[in-house]
């Protein structure tokens, strides 16, 4: 590999880490303060692609625009799925797992009928041109996920560390019996985690969809790699699955450039089984008491 591509595939790397930690990110915060998996994640990520195809594409809404409103528009989903399953389903996993598998199925549906099967809705790129970086060519709609993602999770970390609500959502993750006896709300605080949650998969999807074929299964390989991700990092680690999104990216990135997307896959899950069998926990993650 000569250098220029090597700086190229670097880039690559760190948009597609980049894209995988927005999505990644909700997922481990949604899982470590309800201690269950959310199989519909993937089709938030496709919710926040569609509402940039109806607010921009279809309404003519500035792209910015567009993108900020998928936070809370897909945001409400995560409360109606928190609401209306995990709460019902709260400690049974396998129920909440399989009650989700259905949401996704359900949205994918919906979507499918009031837009289309198999149809691909174009998402005109509002950023044309690309970025020489180093040698390196980046179109500027790709350029832009790394800094929304620094702000997002940024603002995440801020949250989590500074505001209230953010200290007691990590008091239930560390310990939901506890937060309780503390005064700290389960129900408000699982409900803001899949808030936050859908909203992160929310802004990924809105980013992606002027260079991502926009369908009612786009979320489907983005939230098994989200998985991989999570189960990487170290389940409910935050900073496990930022460390793990950028690995993986680097992994998928240099190993199609090498070989092709499949083996890049394969490479991928070899990572995660190599990775349990070193450290059961993932790489950040903790045993508990």
């Amino acid at each position: 590999m000569d250098w220029g591509t090597f700086v190229q595939s670097l880039a690559n790397g760190i948009v597609l880490g980049s894209i995988y930690a927005m999505v990644a990110v909700g997922l481990a915060l949604a899982f470590g303060v309800m201690q269950m998996a959310n199989f519909a994640h993937g089709e938030f990520f496709m919710l926040g692609a569609y509402v940039v195809y109806i607010l921009y594409a279809l309404g003519g809404m500035p792209f910015p625009a567009a993108v900020i409103m998928a936070f809370p528009i897909v945001a409400l989903f995560g409360i109606a799925t928190e609401r209306l399953i995990f709460r019902p389903t709260r400690g049974n996993v396998l129920a909440g797992f399989m009650a989700t598998a259905g949401v996704a199925f359900i949205l994918q549906v919906l979507v499918g009928q009031a837009w289309g099967v198999g149809l691909m809705r174009s998402v005109p790129t509002p950023y044309m041109g690309s970025a020489n970086i180093g040698g390196a060519f980046v179109s500027w709609q790709r350029l832009i996920i790394v800094p929304a993602t620094v702000l997002m999770v940024g603002g995440l970390w801020l949250f989590l560390h500074r505001a209230r609500a953010g200290k007691a959502l990590r008091a239930c993750a560390q310990d939901a019996e506890a937060a309780q006896l503390q005064g700290v709300s389960l129900n408000r605080m699982t409900a803001l985690a899949m808030a936050l949650s859908g909203g992160f998969a929310g802004v990924a999807g809105a980013l992606m969809a002027p260079v991502a074929p926009v369908t009612p299964y786009m979320g489907h390989s983005y939230v098994i790699t989200a998985f991989i991700v999570v189960i990487v990092g170290g389940m409910a680690s935050i900073e496990g699955a930022l460390l793990a999104s950028f690995l993986l990216g680097f992994i998928h990135t240099f190993v199609t450039t090498y070989y092709d997307a499949v083996v890049a896959s394969m490479a991928g899950v070899l990572f995660m089984a190599l990775v349990l069998i070193v450290k059961p926990t993932g790489l950040l993650g903790n045993v508990k008491a």
